[in-house]
């Protein structure tokens, strides 16, 4: 019997061992219907338990027995040059997606708080034409990608697009800063319900951002 209960031990810790995940997907805060508006449930389910859940379970395996099982995903990013094209793509994907679901809400009319609104007015002349811009660069990025709102080193708003799951916190990036807010234009965000429309869903998507989530990372941003 000592030795059925020693085997089962070490079973378990070998299982254990394997099925370890240094990176988690955060649970949604709405159901998969909360934007039929912009985005269908159905995107929605496949968009976070396929796609995004993918990107997880890969990164930890791309990462399970080296350094990077210690550090923080924004530390991983910050010098992704160092890193293989596995972690580099699925750690992309991890970070983008988990910033990409708080930035959603279906409460209704949501607004930046004043001292972002400020920044945006005096960086873009207007909240609009920052969506303006934010549309823009994502409408233009040719295949997969993002477009971003961030905070650069000293403080100031930018608006930039990287392909595929790169993001600005990346050293690999010509514009680097702190996200603060990602549009995702990869088809699988969209396609169902918009087919090759991108501009329609980027027009859509602004009616269930999540300005306080927004804001507070701003001002999470500028205390770095």
């Amino acid at each position: 019997m000592k030795l059925v209960k020693t085997a089962l031990f070490a079973a378990a810790l070998f299982s254990a061992q394997f099925t370890f995940a240094q990176f988690k997907q955060t649970p949604l805060p709405y159901g998969y219907n909360a934007f039929e508006n912009a985005i269908d449930a159905k995107t929605m389910e496949i968009h976070y338990a396929k796609h995004a859940a993918a990107y997880t379970a890969n990164l930890n395996k791309a990462i399970t027995g080296t350094a990077a099982e210690k550090g923080s995903i924004e530390q991983l990013l910050s010098k992704i040059s160092g890193q293989s094209a596995a972690v580099r793509n699925n750690g992309g994907g991890h970070y983008n997606h988990e910033l990409f679901w708080t930035i959603l809400t279906p409460e209704k009319n949501t607004k930046p708080s004043d001292k972002l609104a400020k920044a945006i007015n005096e960086t873009f002349g207007s909240v609009d034409a920052m969506k303006e811009k934010v549309n823009a660069a994502g409408a233009s990025r040719f295949g997969s990608g993002w477009a971003w709102l961030s905070v650069d080193k000293n403080g100031k708003l930018f608006v930039s697009s990287t392909p595929n799951q790169d993001n600005p916190l990346m050293d690999v990036v010509e514009e680097k800063g702190t996200p603060i807010l990602g549009l995702d234009v990869w088809e699988h965000a969209y396609y169902l319900k918009y087919q090759n429309k991108r501009p329609d869903y980027l027009a859509a998507i602004w009616s269930i951002i999540n300005w306080k989530e927004v804001s507070n990372r701003y001002e999470q941003a500028l205390k770095k």
